[in-house]
C-alpha cells in the first residue's frame, strides 16, 4: 500500500526532533507533527529550565552533529557528584577522572537544545515538519496508520502533540498545555507504515491505541527553580537525600544552580508562595552551606511525580518512545536520557529494517526495538524508584544499612564502576549512536 509517509513522528519535543534528526540518513519520508512553533531565538533568560544529559547522550547527540552546535556555552559539564543522606554519616562521591572522561554528564538549557536541533532538523532533507498542527484521531489497519490532524487551529486543549522545542520530555518538563493558535482549517489525513508516539505523558497516541498505563504515585511534588550561591559550584551536582524528599543542585551557567526539590504535595503550595528571602531560607535549611549562602532564586515551578509504565510499547504501526512510553523520578536525573537512548535504538532499528527491504511498521520489526530497550527501560526505573523508596524510609535499621551502602559505593571501587556505567548511560548494549558510529 502506498502511503503519504513511512514514518510519521507525533510530538516535536527533544526526544520526537532527536528522532527526526536520527532517521536523516535514511531514504525515508519522514513527517514530524508539532503543534506549537519553534520559540523565537530571544536572549537567554535566568529562569531558563535545563535538562540533565548523561555521558551517553553526548555521544549520541555527537553522532547526530547537534553537540557541535550547542557550543562550549551550551552546556555545564558536571565534573562530580556528591551523594549524601541528609543527617546522617554515610555519603558518596563520584568523579570524571575516575572514570576516565572529562565529564560525568552535562546540563544543558532546553532553550540551546532546542536551538540546536532547529536547524538541523531544517537541514533533514527527507523530513517534511507540520506545524503547527494538532492531531485529532489516529487509526491502526493492517498495512497503515491513518493520522487526522487540523492545521493551525485552536490548540488549548494539548491535541496529541508536545509543547514545542522548549520541552525537553526530561526532568522538569511535565508537558504543559500549547498556545493558542488563531487561524482555524480543515481535518486532513495523512498515511504512515508507521507511527511514533513521541508526545509526552499524556499522549493521546497511547489513548487512541487503547494501551493501558500503569501509574505509582510517589506522593511527591518537584519544585523546579533556579538558584545562585555565593560560592561557585565548582561543577559538582549534589543529589541530597532528606526526610521529605530528594533534593538535587545541577551546575548551570554563570554560577547558577538548577534545583529539582521533591517534596509532599501539602508542602509544596506553601513554598511556592513564600516571598525569595523566607523560600531561600527555607531551601538552605534543607540544603546546608555547602555552597555558602543562596542569594538569588527565579521563577519556582511544580509538578506531580509518579512511576508510570506502559501495558505495551508497540502494536502493528506504532511504537511509544519517551514520556509517552515510561516516566521515572527524577532523582539521579535519567528521564530524558532514557528517553534519548529509545531514539538511539529505534534509529538503529527502522535502519537495519529498511536495508532489509522489511515492512517498518510490521510488529515482528518493532518487537526487535521492545527486547533491545526492556533490560534498560527496568534497570533505570527499579534504580530510582528503589532510591525513592529507600531513602524515604527513616526506620533505624534501614537508616543504618542504607548509609552503608552509601561509603561502600565510595569505598569500593567495582560498586562505583556500576553505578558510573549506570548513572553515565553506558551499561548494557549500547546502539551504535551512543558509540560514536553512524547508523
Amino acid at each position: 500500500m502506498q502511503t503519504d509517509y513511512d514514518i510519521l513522528i507525533i510530538g516535536g519535543g527533544m526526544v520526537g526532533a532527536s528522532l527526526g534528526v536520527a532517521l536523516a540518513p535514511l531514504p525515508l519520508r519522514v513527517g514530524l507533527i508539532e503543534a506549537v512553533e519553534f520559540e523565537s531565538n530571544a536572549q537567554p533568560s535566568y529562569d531558563d529550565r535545563s535538562v540533565a544529559l548523561s555521558y551517553g547522550s553526548r555521544r549520541i547527540f555527537e553522532s547526530l552533529k547537534i553537540w557541535e552546535r550547542l557550543g562550549a556555552s551550551g552546556a555545564t559539564p558536571i565534573q562530580r557528584i556528591h551523594i549524601s543522606d541528609r543527617g546522617h554519616f554515610g555519603f558518596a562521591r563520584l568523579d570524571a577522572h575516575e572514570a576516565g572522561v572529562a565529564a560525568l554528564g552535562y546540563v544543558v538549557e532546553n532553550r540551546a537544545l532546542g536551538q540546536a536541533l532547529k536547524p538541523a532538523l531544517a537541514a533533514t532533507r527527507n523530513l517534511t515538519f507540520i506545524c503547527p498542527a494538532v492531531v485529532e484521531d489516529v487509526v491502526f489497519a493492517k498495512d497503515a496508520a491513518s493520522v487526522t490532524l487540523r492545521r493551525g487551529g485552536d490548540s488549548r486543549d494539548g491535541g496529541g502533540t508536545s509543547s514545542g522545542m522548549g520541552d525537553a520530555d526530561g526532568v522538569g518538563s511535565e508537558r504543559s498545555r500549547p498556545r493558542r493558535q488563531q487561524a482555524v482549517e480543515k481535518l486532513e489525513t495523512l498515511s504512515a507504515r508507521l507511527v511514533v508516539a513521541a508526545d509526552g505523558g499524556r499522549s493521546l497516541v497511547r489513548d487512541k491505541a487503547g494501551i493501558a498505563t500503569r501509574r505509582t504515585d510517589y506522593h511527591q511534588t518537584a519544585l523546579v527553580t533556579n538558584v545562585t550561591a555565593e560560592r561557585p559550584h565548582q561543577n559538582v551536582a549534589y543529589e541530597r537525600f532528606t526526610d521529605s524528599g530528594p533534593l538535587a543542585f545541577l551546575p548551570m551557567s554563570e554560577n547558577r544552580c538548577a534545583v529539582v526539590w521533591s517534596l509532599p504535595p501539602d508542602g509544596v503550595e506553601t513554598l511556592l508562595a513564600l516571598d525569595e528571602a523566607r523560600f531561600l531560607a527555607a531551601l538552605q535549611e534543607r540544603f546546608g552551606m555547602r555552597l555558602g549562602r543562596f542569594l538569588k532564586v527565579g521563577k519556582r515551578s511544580a509538578y506531580p511525580l509518579a512511576l508510570t509504565k506502559v501495558s505495551e510499547h508497540i502494536r502493528a504501526r506504532l511504537v511509544l518512545i519517551g514520556n509517552a512510553a515510561h516516566t521515572v523520578h527524577p532523582v539521579a536525573g535519567q528521564g530524558f536520557n532514557l528517553g534519548l537512548r529509545d531514539v538511539a535504538v529505534l534509529a538503529q532499528v527502522l535502519s537495519e529494517a529498511q536495508r532489509a527491504g522489511h515492512d517498518l511498521g510490521d510488529h515482528a520489526v518493532l518487537e526487535k526495538y521492545v527486547a533491545w530497550r526492556q533490560r534498560d527501560n527496568l534497570a533505570i526505573s527499579t534504580f530510582t524508584d528503589g532510591l525513592v523508596r529507600i531513602f524515604s524510609n527513616d526506620l533505624p535499621p534501614l537508616s543504618f544499612l542504607r548509609n552503608l551502602g552509601l561509603l561502600a559505593v565510595d569505598l569500593f571501587p567495582p560498586a562505583k564502576r556500576a553505578l558510573l556505567r549506570l548513572s553515565m548511560g553506558l551499561a548494557g548494549r549500547l546502539p551504535r549512536l551512543a558509540r560514536g558510529l553512524p547508523l
